[in-house]
């Protein structure tokens, strides 16, 4: 069962994610639903899920099969794909290809391969409660009615407030390093 923690928490991944993604389909090229187009390839974030109390979510892009010849083609990108994820920074803790079918017409059927990389973060790694401390001393001498951030306000306390703040900019932060090692790794395949 979800703690209240979990539950704020996820609300507050889901707009840093979901805030990164309009960053990034200004920046790249809008795509339909979550995704974005950079490099003739399609990327795309999912909304964050609350396992465990970990956060996780996914990023995935295409396999550029126009440019491959076959099937095993598709599966050497992925494998060299899967490779360079065991370098990034962050690793993802899953890599897994997988086929999409979208019936667009009800009589053509589209396939398409992606690279999936899975993510988790546990809870307490979303922010850090000496910065909390230190950003509320640090606004003690305001007025209350300008201490509660309007971006934050599902807590209760300022504290919790400025927890739920840490939370979005962590995870735009890591997602941002996350999707910046992805889209690096698919140029250095297709180069």
């Amino acid at each position: 069962m979800a703690t209240l923690k979990g539950i704020l928490f996820s609300k507050y991944v889901d707009k840093g994610l979901n805030s990164l993604l309009e960053e990034l389909q200004k920046k790249y090229g809008e795509k339909k639903g979550r995704r974005f187009n950079y490099n003739n390839i399609t990327y795309e974030v999912s909304r964050s899920s609350l396992v465990d109390e970990n956060i996780q979510f996914e990023i995935s892009s295409k396999i550029p099969q126009d440019e491959l010849k076959d099937r095993k083609d598709m599966k050497g990108y992925f494998t060299a794909i899967k490779k360079l994820a065991t370098k990034f920074n962050k690793k993802p803790i899953a890599v897994e290809m997988e086929n999409i079918i979208i019936d667009t017409k009800k009589n053509t059927e589209k396939k398409r391969d992606y690279v999936k990389l899975l993510y988790s973060y546990p809870l307490d790694e979303l922010y850090n409660e000496n910065e909390i401390l230190k950003k509320t001393k640090g606004m003690k001498h305001q007025a209350q009615g300008e201490i509660l951030s309007s971006e934050a306000s599902g807590a209760l306390t300022q504290q919790g407030n400025l927890a739920l703040q840490l939370v979005k900019e962590t995870i735009q932060s890591l997602a941002r390093q996350n999707i910046e090692a992805l889209l690096d790794a698919n140029n250095k395949i297709k180069a």
